[in-house]
């Protein structure tokens, strides 16, 4: 799998207070779609002058507490989802994929605990 996105990644129960907390240490919204596929995630898409990018997602799940998660987009989620799980990762929403006509993701945590939200944005032919 190729990897073509590399970043930190807070899943959280109020995306908003957060992204105003990292507008304060330099961070601007770049992106923000909402209701992204079946769990409803509103997503934003955050960077600073030096070209830092940061996402934060809120899914309409319950969330226990907020995850940090690195997000890792790649050129094959099916490959990518095989090698992670056959590591030892487990998806954090038991057997489920959020699919959107322009991509597939699962957040995928490590036996040790770290996670990954996995992503492949699917081109439209």
């Amino acid at each position: 799998m190729k990897i073509t996105t590399f970043n930190p990644q807070i899943i959280t129960k109020d995306a908003k207070a957060l992204a105003e907390l990292f507008k304060e240490i330099g961070f601007e919204i770049r992106h923000n779609p909402s209701g992204i596929g079946d769990l409803k995630v509103e997503g934003i898409r955050m960077k600073d002058a030096n070209g830092f990018c940061l996402d934060i997602s809120q899914p309409d799940i319950e969330l226990e507490h907020d995850l940090t998660a690195i997000r890792m987009n790649g050129d094959d989620f099916d490959e990518a989802y095989g090698m992670l799980t056959d590591k030892g990762f487990r998806n954090y929403y038991g057997d489920r994929i959020v699919e959107t006509a322009s991509s597939r993701s699962a957040i995928m945590i490590s036996p040790s605990g770290f996670a990954f939200n996995l992503i492949q944005h699917v081109k439209k032919q």
